[in-house]
């Protein structure tokens, strides 16, 4: 547990070109384990009253402020918006003493972070609840919703980390053995030369993949590194819980899954098995699209919005 005294600043992280939501404030609630978490809540702009609430469920590494664009995107669809930074990620309380480690014990912690932050921070968040999760956020989000966790009345998904590429299966034995020697908070993947835009496996556009280091640069306490063996062994937990033929019969409402076409980090394959499986589930795949759709081009960006749309219609939000 980190020593290090956490600060319940109220301010953004602000650069040019990348304004908060109109109206966005940080909020603070209470993890399961009472850590500070930190939220943004921006209000619904419609004049007609709120749509309902936009869920935004962040991907591993990332924070409040990179998801400034979404949350603006879903403001002008008629929603209020809440983002959250995980437990151990963006400005919420880290988890360990090198606050860089990107670590978590089990999948229960975020997906109680998850129910926790739309409990205490329900009067500010109107409904239906509509999620959008990407990545190791759709893990959080379908495991909450499938186990009744978070009730909400539609589910968007974007590159869901629902499976992840052989090479980590391979390593099962080592995360057992790793976490049953004590060692859950030792690197799984050793820090390597800082990342660049001609390196990165997640976005083809520079501007946005740019924006993220300006973040960073501007407070470096953002930046999270790689993975620990808990966080491995925590991960490949929560896909096999998806696998069980149980797990999802719980899940009725409205789904919409965008995979990335030029995936490297998640399994596809993962998402047309546990569409397959969801009563009202519509799936694309987005042509060119690296891992972070949403921070992709503006064309394959459209193309996930579209499909948001068609859930909403769906759902009759």
């Amino acid at each position: 547990m980190t020593t290090r005294p956490h600060t319940l600043d109220s301010s953004f992280v602000l650069i040019p070109d990348n304004p908060p939501p109109s109206g966005a404030e940080i909020l603070w609630f209470k993890g399961t384990d009472g850590r500070n978490l930190r939220a943004c809540v921006a209000p619904a702009l419609s004049k007609s009253g709120p749509r309902g609430t936009a869920i935004v469920c962040p991907g591993r590494t990332e924070f409040i402020e990179k998801y400034f664009e979404v949350g603006r995107e879903l403001q002008t669809l008629g929603f209020a918006v809440v983002i959250l930074d995980w437990p151990g990620q963006g400005l919420s309380e880290r988890l360990l003493d090198d606050t860089k480690k990107g670590h978590i014990d089990r999948f229960e912690t975020f997906m109680g972070a998850l129910a926790n932050g739309l409990d205490q921070l329900q009067n500010r968040l109107p409904r239906p609840y509509v999620s959008l999760a990407h990545s190791m956020g759709g893990a959080i989000a379908l495991a909450a919703i499938s186990q009744g966790l978070v009730k909400v009345d539609a589910a968007a998904f974007c590159a869901p980390m629902w499976g992840l590429k052989s090479r980590f299966f391979g390593m099962r034995y080592l995360v057992w053995a790793m976490r049953a020697t004590g060692r859950a908070g030792d690197y799984a993947i050793q820090p390597g030369p800082p990342e660049t835009f001609e390196t990165n496996i997640v976005t083809h556009d520079k501007q946005r993949w740019q924006m993220q280091r300006a973040l960073i640069d501007a407070q470096p306490d953002l930046e999270l590194g790689p993975v620990t063996w808990g966080w491995l062994g925590a991960s490949l937990s929560i896909v096999d819980t998806f696998s069980k033929p149980k797990a999802l019969n719980q899940v009725a409402i409205p789904i919409f899954v965008a995979s990335a076409e030029e995936e490297q980090l998640v399994d596809n394959a993962a998402h047309e098995k546990i569409c397959a499986r969801l009563p009202d589930c519509e799936h694309v795949v987005i042509e060119g699209a690296m891992h972070e759709i949403l921070m992709e081009t503006d064309t394959r960006r459209q193309e996930f919005w579209e499909g948001f749309q068609r859930l909403l219609r769906r759902a009759n939000i």
